[in-house]
């Protein structure tokens, strides 16, 4: 883990790791690869190890092999919840604080808590596990990653709705691909294994098809490969050379869609370098709070709040001139990229249209500043 890795939660509160737990975190690309299966094989190596090792929350959906695992394990007891009407089940987080174990189990990173609960979800649930010290191991599926959201839309024709920040991933001492062939998931989904008997034609209908798995499968394979580059580059690399330490600006506008895009790809290359990250609104006068729509002030800040889960600092400024804003941002924070979305885009449009692009182009061309385009 970098000794100085620090996260911000959903109150932009920046929780420091550097003397915290670890974290183990398994990736699969669906649900039925064996994580948590993988999981509570650690925790009786651990436990058999003399490790302090404690079960904080395991879901098994009821599949016998994993259900097995957890006799013989301490187990935390869950925190029960009365929600319309109903008793549910949450991470109790309190008590794992307050039994303070090596090392706890907790599954479904991408988990929404009740709504009540001190963090909206549980992976803020971890970081505050770990800022006090305790290892997690934990396990979410390829699906639920942010920043290749769109990718799985694509891919499956469903929005993820529970997602991790790519962060997550980068303060990881360690990220597991748990694989198996398109072939053998199917062979355990039809043997009841992963769902009910009664569930598994729809699944085949749906999800469970052998080209959307083998694309599901070449994005985790390639997700831990780079989670692996990474930490060579960062770790290894980069103390013998001398790296130039990316600083990425995404300028977003109140298109809440092409917004959220672009924040999303400038997450994925901030994490892929590793790197230090903004996001930019420049309100110009045509887009006062007193002007703009209430729906698109509600995406506005949505996309502030999306961006600083994924570990960027938001910038807002009021400017009538956006590329001068661009070139202030530029000069305060040593930006060494700056994302922009396609040419069609208003912003895009606006900052075509002054003379001060040329200079903004003069700045970059003199400071070594790359310009890349989203799609």
């Amino acid at each position: 883990m970098n000794p100085e890795s620090t996260i911000s939660n959903s109150d932009n509160v920046a929780v420091n790791l550097s003397t915290g737990g670890k974290l183990k975190i398994y990736i699969g690309m669906s649900a039925g690869v064996g994580k948590t299966y993988r999981m509570l094989q650690d925790a009786h190596a651990l436990y058999k190890d003399g490790i302090n090792i404690m079960i904080g929350y395991v879901e098994t959906h009821k599949r016998k092999e994993t259900e097995a695992l957890i006799a013989g394990l301490p187990v935390i007891p869950r925190r029960e919840v009365f929600y319309k009407g109903k008793r549910l089940e949450e991470l109790d987080v309190a008590a794992i604080l307050l039994l303070h174990p090596s090392v706890v189990i907790v599954d479904e990173l991408a988990h929404s808590n009740i709504p009540g609960s001190k963090n909206e979800k549980r992976w803020q649930d971890v970081l505050d596990i770990l800022n006090a010290g305790v290892d997690v191991i934990t396990a979410v599926n390829i699906q639920h990653i942010e920043s290749i959201n769109e990718d799985v839309k694509l891919i499956t024709g469903v929005e993820v709705k529970e997602r991790i920040p790519d962060k997550m991933l980068l303060l990881a001492n360690e990220v597991v691909n748990i694989d198996l062939t398109a072939e053998e998931l199917i062979k355990r989904l039809k043997e009841g294994k992963i769902y009910d008997h009664s569930k598994v034609q729809q699944a085949l209908t749906n999800f469970f098809q052998p080209e959307k798995i083998l694309q599901l499968r070449e994005l985790a394979l390639k997700e831990v490969a780079g989670q692996v580059e990474r930490k060579v580059d960062h770790e290894i690399i980069s103390k013998k050379l001398n790296f130039r330490h990316e600083h990425l600006l995404a300028c977003i506008s109140t298109n809440h869609e092409i917004a959220q895009r672009i924040i999303r790809k400038t997450a994925r290359l901030a994490s892929y370098y590793n790197s230090t990250w903004y996001v930019l609104y420049v309100q110009t006068p045509g887009e006062s709070v007193n002007k703009i729509r209430l729906a698109a002030q509600r995406h506005l800040i949505n996309n502030f709040k999306n961006a600083t889960e994924l570990g960027a600092e938001v910038i807002q400024l009021k400017h009538d001139r956006i590329a001068d804003a661009i070139l202030k941002v530029v000069e305060e924070k040593e930006i060494t990229t700056i994302c922009l979305g396609k040419p069609h885009l208003n912003i895009f449009r606006t900052i075509f249209k002054t003379g001060v692009f040329y200079q903004l182009l003069k700045t970059l061309s003199r400071k070594d500043i790359d310009l890349v385009i989203l799609s």
